[in-house]
Parts: C-alpha cells; sequence; structure tokens
C-alpha cells in the first residue's frame, strides 16, 4: 500500500528537495505561507484543484476568518513596525503621542515656592543662629544719671587691648605684650539719624571727671569726688559701664548702645574677609606696634591692619592722628564687609560673621539690625555720605588732652536733635 500522496512514490523522492536533485522547486509541503493583505480575491470560473494534492489535508488561510486576521491584519513583520502597527492599535508609540504637554507655568511656580521656601528657612536660621551667638555682657541699666534720650541712635564704640584667649605665640606676632587686665585703645561714638552718620573719636588721654556711679559688680554706689583722669582710667577701673557713665556725664549726649572689640578678634575678622585696602599717607614704622609700611595702597591682613590702628609713637600728631587712621580703617572695613562679595559668598560671609560675633561684647538691648545699622553707617562715613572727626580740643592738662567746651556743646546739641553737624573737629 502506498501512503504516498498521489503523484508521490519512494521512486521519485530522489527527484525531491534537498536530495541532491537539480530541480530548484522545493517540496511542496515546505513551501512558505504568504501573509495576504486586502480582502480575499473572489475565486475565478471551474473548480480550482488542491494546491497540495491528494490526500494532504487543507491548510488554514490567513484570510479565511480561521487564522490571524481579516481584512486589514498586518503582523508588521513585512513593514519592520513589529510593535505598533496600523488600525488604532494602542502601543507605545500611540500612547506618548496622546501624552499631554508639560504645565511649564505650574512648574515655574512650583519651583519659585521651593527657591523662597529655602530662603526664608536658611534666612531665619542665620537669624537664630548669629543672635545666639552675640555676647551681651554689658548692663546699662546699672548706669545711672543718664541724659535724657534724643533723636537718632547713638553707638559708643570700644577697641580694648584684650589678649584673653590669645597664645603666648598670638602676642608676639601682633605684637600685644601680655599685660593682664583690659584698657580701652580706642573709643568713637557713632551718631546715625536722618541727616548722615557721624563719627567721632575720644582720644583716650582726655581730660575727664569721673562721676558717681554704681559699681558693675559690688553694687555699691560710689559718689562723685570731682577727680579728673584720663578716659581710659574709667574703663580700667570699673570696666564698660562705668566708661559709659562717663562719656554721657561730660558729654551730656545719652549712648543707646555699646560695642566692643579685642584684638584678636579684630585681626581675626580683617582675615575673614581677605584683608582691607588701606592708602597709607606716609612711610610708617613703629617697634612697639609692629608696623612697618610703605607709603601707598596696600591690603592689610589682621596682624597689619592691628599694627596700623595701634601705631601712635610713630606719628606726629600720636594719639590725634592714631584716632584718624582708626577711622579710616574702622570705615574700609566696614565697607568691606557690606560688599556683595562678602555679603552674597556663604563661604566668607559665615566665617566672616563668625569671627566677629565671636569676639564682639555688646550691651543687653542690642539686636541684629542694631548691629547691621552700625556697619551700614560706618560704611557711609567711608563713602563720604557722612562726617569723621575728632572730639574739638582746646589745649592741655598735664598730660591730658582739655576739650573745647563751648565746641562740644553746640556738637551735643546738634546730635540730639539730629541735625547736620557744623562743629570742626581736631581733623
Amino acid at each position: 500500500m502506498n501512503d504516498w500522496p498521489e503523484g508521490w512514490s519512494g521512486d521519485n523522492r530522489g527527484s525531491g528537495y534537498g536530495r541532491g536533485s537539480a530541480s530548484a522547486r522545493p517540496e511542496s509541503a515546505r513551501v512558505m505561507r504568504q501573509v495576504r493583505r486586502g480582502a480575499t480575491p473572489p475565486p475565478g470560473p471551474g473548480p480550482s484543484a488542491p494546491p497540495y494534492g491528494a490526500g494532504v489535508p487543507q491548510q488554514p488561510s490567513y484570510t479565511d476568518g480561521q487564522g490571524h486576521g481579516g481584512d486589514g491584519y498586518d503582523s508588521g513583520y513585512n513593514t519592520g513596525q513589529v510593535y505598533g502597527g496600523g488600525g488604532g492599535g494602542q502601543g507605545p508609540g500611540r500612547q506618548l503621542r496622546d501624552r499631554p504637554a508639560p504645565d511649564w507655568r505650574r512648574r515655574i511656580k512650583w519651583t519659585a515656592i521651593t527657591v523662597v521656601t529655602v530662603l526664608v528657612v536658611t534666612t531665619v536660621g542665620t537669624y537664630f543662629w548669629a543672635d545666639s551667638k552675640l555676647n551681651r555682657e554689658v548692663d546699662l541699666s546699672k548706669v545711672i544719671e543718664r541724659p535724657a534720650a534724643g533723636e537718632g541712635t547713638n553707638y559708643l564704640i570700644v577697641g580694648s587691648d584684650s589678649r584673653e584667649g590669645m597664645t603666648d605665640e598670638q602676642k608676639k606676632d601682633l605684637h600685644t605684650g601680655s599685660a593682664e587686665g583690659k584698657r580701652t585703645d580706642s573709643m568713637m561714638i557713632l551718631h546715625t539719624g536722618d541727616n548722615g552718620s557721624t563719627l567721632i573719636s575720644l582720644p583716650r588721654d582726655s581730660d575727664v571727671e569721673i562721676p558717681s556711679f554704681v559699681g558693675s559688680e559690688s553694687g555699691k554706689k560710689y559718689p562723685g569726688t570731682g577727680r579728673h583722669t584720663k578716659l581710659n582710667a574709667a574703663y580700667a577701673e570699673d570696666g564698660p559701664e562705668l566708661l559709659v557713665r562717663t562719656v554721657e556725664h561730660n558729654t551730656g549726649l545719652r549712648l543707646d548702645h555699646y560695642v566692643e572689640i579685642g584684638f584678636a578678634g579684630f585681626a581675626n575678622i580683617v582675615d575673614a574677609v581677605g584683608g582691607v585696602e588701606m592708602d597709607i599717607p606716609q612711610d610708617i614704622k613703629d617697634k612697639k606696634s609692629g608696623a612697618d609700611f610703605k607709603k601707598g595702597k596696600q591690603t592689610l591682613n589682621g596682624e597689619e591692619a592691628l599694627a596700623f590702628v595701634r601705631t601712635r609713637y610713630a606719628l606726629a600728631g600720636s594719639d590725634l592722628d592714631r584716632t584718624k587712621n582708626q577711622q579710616k580703617f574702622l570705615s574700609a572695613l566696614a565697607s568691606q564687609v557690606a560688599t556683595p562679595s562678602t555679603v552674597l559668598n556663604p563661604f566668607k560671609l559665615y566665617p566672616t560673621m563668625g569671627a566677629g560675633l565671636d569676639s564682639l561684647i555688646v550691651d543687653k538691648d542690642m539686636g541684629l539690625f542694631d548691629l547691621a545699622s552700625m556697619f551700614w553707617a560706618m560704611k557711609s562715613v567711608s563713602g563720604g555720605e557722612g562726617t569723621s572727626m575728632n572730639m574739638p580740643i582746646s589745649g592741655s592738662v598735664g598730660s591730658n588732652l582739655k576739650w573745647d567746651d563751648a565746641k562740644v556743646k553746640k556738637l551735643v546739641e546738634e546730635l540730639k536733635n539730629d541735625e547736620k553737624v557744623t562743629v570742626p573737629g581736631n581733623n
């Protein structure tokens, strides 16, 4: 019995595909099926012969409704579009086309809110950090018999020769010596108001009367005896409170705030801002302060700056010339601190604030806004928008410098009334 389809036999297998036959025609059973597109063409007239010969089962058609499609079916293999074909499919390509456009207004809005929130949190955090570092040690409520308050704000700015916290090497490098205790090396009154700022130096050798006062530590009242001495002796006798009391008694001007800085703190602030440029008017060489400068513009580091503001023996006007240099330098320092390169640079701002706040001693009512106002006022003086002067001097009493009483009285009245200062000082 022959199991091969009609026309096939074991005798003619030698002519089949793959058996070395020369015929290029493959076996009928291995003819690759073709995928048709579109409608199936209508059958022609007359019966069609079976495509595979007798006995071979009919293969399912891809277009007869029993395969994989009908009209419009497209596997994608012929076009290379394996995933996404035509006809209303919902593949990834269609999903990307249907995705809505980004809402840029919404994104910008939330970005702005985020930035503002970060800035607010940083600002508030910085404020409380800085406020906690202020050394509020001076209690002005202990000062008795104070003058009436006037217009504007008055600061007493003191540079002390305190060596507290300095190592022996620092004392040597800064030429400070090793004296115990604290004395005032410089004293200034800064007035701020609607008519500009005025910076007035009080020579430490000024002749003043020590009035009655209450001891800052003992709480005991010491009556005035009419005793006269140098102004810096008041600080050495009973500290900041007696110094404020003495200045107010001898001027009649009420002081609203007190600010003090020592040697080391001063040098650290200068180094933190990267130095301060000064135009030195003459060659200066002073072994006691360590100053050794040539005339002209130069940037002073902390050690050099301290030597510059302490020098007096190499200057013709001694203490009066020194106070002028101190005013110039402090104004230049304030101007440097308030520049955008410092304020907007956190890598410079925070070290500067840290160095300054760690070394400042202020009164109990001093706030950060008061301190900022003081620096801006000093900057305005440096920029020519204010006035800088020495307290008017009329002569000397022994080695003490005597103030010109008439000029001092007029000066104080102008400051109390926040008027433009017209009194000439010893400049």
